[in-house]
């Protein structure tokens, strides 16, 4: 029987389980980590995040979809920032290991955390939207009239069949609201369903929008609250100087009694 000291967090409505796991004491499995995210009969979230020591970073940061699939999570990752903070770990600038590499963030006078994410090379253009990869695979649908868009039904076909079917990938409705300014809904791989909001969906939502004459930065707006992506986009239609900005909150702490699952 394992008992777990939890910290929940929010991000624009995309909710993570944190764990402070400096003293190496939790090693989880698929199913308690399914368990743990579930919002039936666990605490409920849309991930769940270990922060740990390394050598070289003031923390790393390991996260987990609810299917203990692995990948970046950029909103995930603001929020791990605050919650090292009230570890003490840092105090308002940071560089920490994830899942894609070293990140450097920092918290704002505002409290809202400025994430950089990695330099992105690769925007595709196909038959079926864009498709790039920040830290996970998006591809990017433009729609009209995303309040009433059809999100899971549209995002499950998608994240499981075509090229996606083997790998999955992230799907992300994007309706253009204003000047430099869109509107975003996700569904996610490895949650399985739309969420509030999602980081990394929402930087390739921002960078893919250039292609329709947005500039840096691009305001963002979710079902769970607004944020703000920075780039510099190169002459080889790369990207650089990439950031996403955002509030990330601590909701509520905890302890549970984890039994054998």
């Amino acid at each position: 029987m394992k008992e777990i000291n939890f910290y929940k967090y929010q991000a624009t409505g995309n909710d993570f389980i944190l764990i402070d796991n400096r003293q190496a004491k939790f090693e989880l499995s698929k199913e308690e980590i399914s368990f743990l995210c579930d919002r039936k009969f666990g605490i409920g979230s849309d991930g769940l995040m270990l922060i740990q020591d390394h050598a070289d970073y003031d923390f790393e940061l390991i996260f987990y979809n609810p299917d203990s699939s692995q990948s970046l999570c950029g909103n995930g990752s603001r929020c791990a920032v605050n919650f090292a903070k009230f570890l003490g770990i840092i105090d308002s600038k940071t560089n920490f290991l994830a899942y894609d590499g070293g990140h450097e963030a920092e918290i704002l006078a505002n409290n809202e955390v400025r994430l950089k994410m990695a330099d992105v090379q690769n925007v595709r253009l196909m038959s079926d939207g864009i498709f790039v990869d920040t830290g996970s695979p998006h591809l990017i649908k433009y729609v009209i009239n995303i309040d009433t868009y059809r999100v899971y039904d549209q995002g499950k076909a998608i994240r499981n069949g075509g090229l996606f079917k083997e790998a999955g990938v992230n799907v992300n409705f994007v309706q253009v609201t204003g000047e430099n300014q869109i509107f975003v809904r996700t569904y996610e791989r490895g949650v399985e369903n739309e969420t509030l909001s999602c980081g990394t969906g929402v930087t390739a939502a921002a960078l893919a929008s250039s292609t329709k004459d947005l500039q840096s930065p691009v305001k963002v707006n979710t079902m769970g609250g607004n944020l703000s992506v920075d780039f510099i986009k190169n002459e080889d239609n790369s990207f650089s100087e990439v950031y996403l900005t955002g509030p990330a909150k601590q909701v509520f702490q905890g302890s549970l009694e984890l039994k054998n699952i």
